[in-house]
């Protein structure tokens, strides 16, 4: 289910006051008044409108992005897949400027924590096998809990990384494994040894 958080947005409408300027200036027909009064009045009613329209647009592609990434909230992390802006572009029929302008610093509070709109959007990791592909996040998510269930004493190699990744049916580069390490602030191999 998704609820646009609407805390701090202030519900606009057009005041009486100045309705009631338009209509006597229309009684006494003055011309001047009544065409600034209305000019001033459409300004008001198209913002309204414009705001109503982004909110509607941030709900559209939140929608999106919820049926598209199912499997990372029902799941977690593992289970992100690979989502670019076209994508979301083409379901809700907007271009992606649109989606890239709506998801920036936009927040979506989930049941597994509080991610960035744009954290969905990540490139795809080939499987080995050619199956379907994997989320760029769901690889580091994979090569941090590798890290974290290492043995202190004789850490994993990048090399040995890729190796295990194989493994798991998933085609990188060692490269890759370094700079996702790198992304998650996890140091090499040779300075995570511990010596006990």
């Amino acid at each position: 289910m998704i609820v646009l958080n609407e805390d701090g947005m202030p519900k606009l409408r057009i005041s009486p006051y100045y309705r009631n300027i338009l209509a006597s200036a229309q009684k006494e027909q003055n011309k001047v008044t009544k065409e600034y009064v209305q000019d001033k009045l459409r300004s008001a009613i198209w913002l309204i409108r414009s705001i109503h329209n982004r909110q509607k647009t941030i709900y559209k592609v939140t929608e999106a992005i919820v049926r598209r990434q199912r499997d990372f909230f029902e799941k977690g992390i593992q289970h992100l897949k690979p989502l670019i802006l076209k994508d979301v572009a083409n379901d809700i029929g907007m271009h992606e400027s649109t989606i890239s302008r709506v998801t920036t610093n936009k927040f979506v509070h989930t049941p597994v924590g509080i991610f960035e709109l744009k954290y969905f959007f990540n490139s795809s990791i080939n499987a080995a096998d050619g199956s379907d592909s994997l989320a760029s996040e769901a690889v580091k998510e994979k090569i941090r809990q590798m890290i974290q269930k290492e043995d202190q004493k004789a850490p994993l190699s990048d090399q040995r990384i890729v190796e295990l990744l194989r493994n798991d049916n998933i085609e990188i580069a060692r490269r890759t494994v370094a700079k996702y390490r790198d992304m998650l602030g996890i140091l090499s191999s040779g300075k995570r040894k511990k010596i006990i």
